[in-house]
């Protein structure tokens, strides 16, 4: 199971995100979501063995881009959005250390770094579109009974699916819409 859902997202990246230079990134990060999506819904943990060598491969694929198109300014961004991504989920976790665990700041800052590639406008909608999506889930759990106010519930995955959805809209409408 855990394989064909591996081979859906690495259909729906290509389908999405076409050929670019930064394809071999999506790729991984569609594979590493799902990884991480299924052991977060399972244990209500995003594990280091996981966020850690994706952090790195991410990294260097994103230099690679680079290197191929010339795009260094969209590297900065990368950095500058981990950083204010990850800073911004640690701020959450500390304010509320039972709402965001460690594992979701990692992945945040990760995030961050692949939707700061793509955009500022994409790094922004990402996170929104997370919060969103989490927020929309708990208030479906809440009004089907299978979750009251203090139920944990995993947010790894509705940060991935936002991220998805933030990059899926920038590669196809952000000419368009000026992303």
């Amino acid at each position: 199971m855990l394989a064909g859902a591996c081979a859906v997202a690495v259909a729906l990246t290509l389908l999405v995100h076409g050929w670019r230079a930064d394809l071999p990134a999506a790729l991984l990060l569609a594979v590493a979501g799902v990884l991480l999506a299924t052991e977060d819904l399972a244990s209500h943990r995003l594990p280091n063995a996981v966020l850690a060598p994706t952090a790195v491969a991410l990294a260097l694929l994103l230099v690679v881009a680079s290197l191929a198109t010339g795009e260094w300014d969209a590297l900065l961004r990368a950095v500058l959005a981990a950083v204010a991504s990850g800073v911004g989920y640690l701020l959450l976790a500390l304010l509320r250390p039972a709402g965001l665990g460690m594992g979701d700041v990692k992945l945040g800052a990760l995030l961050g770094a692949w939707l700061g590639w793509l955009g500022w406008g994409a790094a922004v909608l990402g996170v929104l579109a997370g919060f969103v999506l989490g927020g929309v889930a708990g208030l479906v759990l809440l009004l089907a009974g299978r979750a009251t106010r203090t139920t944990a519930i995993a947010f790894g995955p509705w940060m991935l699916l936002g991220a998805a959805v933030a990059g899926g809209v920038t590669v196809r409408l952000g000419p368009v819409l000026g992303m």
